[in-house]
């Protein structure tokens, strides 16, 4: 935490992390046995060798066996870039003494990857971004039950309702895309999130401005921050989105409050304009030149930086009341969060 005369707080994303790693220890003390996480890493970028390591240490803090299985280029330092994921994706599939599956994206492109995400077990899947988890995200569908990982298809009941923040009898909580968890776990810290109102609506008079809209980070995050009530615009490099579940005014809608889940509506609104309205801006673009505008903030704003690279300009706190230039630490722990979570799930 850093504070200077005349400008906005830097946070880090330790003190956000710590009550987590705390939260993990106790699971672990209660866990069946220690639970045994699987990196495949079948790429040789920098990066990806970076959370590999990070993800290692981490878990030999907390006491998480880990094992880092390398394949292709990961492997051999040569040709074969992403050779052999897919079969270690199901060798670790059907691995008993397996608990969680991890796997170091981008390796092929969007749609490859996309294939191989689809491959990992949901019951494995501590990332969470197999289709039924994304599925249950974009319908704000919050409980299920575990069995219903195993059938095809999507679920048929609205097992969704909202009543509270526990799970109702014979269900849990669905799995949550890790890195969009970690940044709605860093919005309730900083007090964005208002504990007051009721739970799924905690978010609502915010507005909040993503920019990217992948499948892994982007997408997910909007909707789930719409889901819990807040007013986001969705941008992209080529369009903006808005994300409601406040119904538009309409003779023709019956009277109510808000929707199940949200709803998408296109916008003609240009990202300066955007931001000159949001409360929060959350930027996730994967591109080392890319700078959100100091001067199109809005003052007061609280402002999330979630790629690798910093996309703000370095005086972002001469407007934003709140900088937190990573969420790396909490991404990590929620990932170990759903590792436990779904171990209990396999065994229920």
């Amino acid at each position: 935490m850093s504070i200077e005369s005349g400008k906005g707080l830097l946070l880090r994303a330790d003190p956000i992390a710590t009550a987590f790693r705390d939260e993990v220890k106790q699971s672990l003390t209660q866990a069946a046995r220690r639970p045994r996480l699987v990196g495949i890493l079948a790429t040789s970028s920098a990066p990806s060798k970076f959370y590999a390591e990070f993800t290692k240490k981490q878990c030999e803090d907390l006491g998480v066996e880990f094992i880092l299985k390398k394949t292709g280029a990961a492997d051999t330092g040569d040709l074969g870039e992403g050779e052999g994921v897919e079969e270690a994706i199901i060798e670790a599939n059907e691995d008993e003494n397996v608990d969680g599956i991890m796997v170091y994206y981008p390796i092929f492109g969007p749609q490859q990857d996309h294939y191989l995400q689809q491959v990992v077990s949901p019951y494995k899947d501590v990332e969470g971004l197999h289709f039924k988890f994304h599925y249950n995200l974009y319908h704000n569908i919050r409980f299920i039950q575990p069995q219903s990982l195993l059938s095809s298809g999507v679920p048929a009941a609205a097992l969704g309702a909202i009543e509270g923040e526990e799970p109702p009898s014979g269900t849990v909580k669905s799995i949550i895309p890790c890195t969009p968890l970690a940044i709605v776990k860093c919005l309730e810290h900083v007090g964005v999130y208002n504990k007051i109102l009721p739970y799924g609506d905690r978010a609502y008079g915010r507005t909040i401005t993503v920019i990217n809209r992948s499948e892994v980070v982007g997408r997910p995050l909007a909707a789930l921050l719409a889901n819990d009530g807040a007013r986001v615009f969705s941008v992209d490099i080529d369009s903006v989105q808005e994300y409601t579940k406040r119904p538009r005014t309409s003779q023709s809608e019956p009277a109510r409050r808000y929707h199940p889940r949200h709803v998408v509506h296109p916008s003609n609104a240009t990202l300066q304009e955007c931001l000159a309205l949001s409360d929060v801006v959350v930027s996730a673009v994967p591109t080392a030149s890319y700078k959100v505008k100091t001067e199109w903030l809005k003052d007061g704003c609280v402002c999330l930086n979630v790629a690798a690279n910093k996309n703000f300009e370095k005086d972002v706190r001469d407007k934003a009341s709140l900088y937190i230039p990573a969420v790396g630490k909490v991404t990590i722990l929620m990932l170990l969060r759903n590792l436990l979570r779904l171990q209990q799930y396999r065994i229920r």
